[in-house]
């Protein structure tokens, strides 16, 4: 965590804006303010409080909705008067019962990544009788790992000889898949993204390549 007497709360009368971010899919939830004392109980809790502007004080999120963001980082800016709060939100972020206060949609981008993993590890502890990925997880890692084989042979072709729509099709049953085999290993696709990181700062050429 960040040392609350480095912030510059003087330059914003007593408050620095916070950016809300989720931690696993990277969506901006929500800005909100907090005064040194939000900081200071964020900081203790490991739970978002903010100063809120319009009630005069500062306000724990979830003390009446229930949905609570359980703080994963806290990160401030070059100056040191804003802060990105990194969280593991449970439920919803916007009062109106949404996902993040900026509109309606998901998590864009590679947070539709985290987001898969959500949910292969919900559906995992489904009845497999009910759900295709509890079924996979129930076969086992053999069995998954070979339908990533079998998805990888078939993006292989459409991206030889099918149409955008086709290999954009089977590219997303191939990541699916592997999403599910790296659940059943009990790894997440974030172990993937550090080994990029690290052979891109290794610079091993190649590899490294977009």
């Amino acid at each position: 965590m960040i040392d609350p007497a480095a912030i510059d709360f003087e330059k914003g009368n007593g408050l620095v804006p916070v950016v809300v971010q989720d931690a696993a899919t990277l969506q901006v939830l929500t800005l909100a303010y907090m005064d040194r004392a939000a900081l200071d109980e964020t900081i203790q809790s490991g739970e978002a409080t903010f100063f809120s502007r319009s009630r005069g004080g500062r306000w724990r999120k979830g003390e009446t909705s229930g949905d609570r963001l359980r703080v994963v980082s806290i990160t401030p800016d070059c100056d040191g008067d804003a802060l990105v709060l990194a969280v593991d939100p449970v439920g919803n972020a916007c009062h109106l019962n949404r996902t993040s206060c900026f509109g309606a949609a998901d998590a864009p981008g590679l947070g539709r990544i985290a987001r898969l993993e959500q949910t292969i590890a919900e559906r995992a502890a489904a009845d497999p009788s009910e759900s295709w990925t509890a079924k996979l997880v129930a076969q086992g890692p053999k069995r998954i790992a070979q339908k990533v084989g079998e998805e990888g042979v078939e993006t292989a072709l459409a991206g030889v000889a099918g149409p955008d729509e086709e290999l954009a099709g089977e590219a997303a049953d191939l990541i699916y898949h592997l999403l599910v085999l790296l659940h059943v290993r009990n790894m997440v696709f974030q172990d993937v993204l550090d080994v990029l990181a690290s052979r891109a700062e290794a610079g091993k050429g190649p590899k490294t390549r977009a």
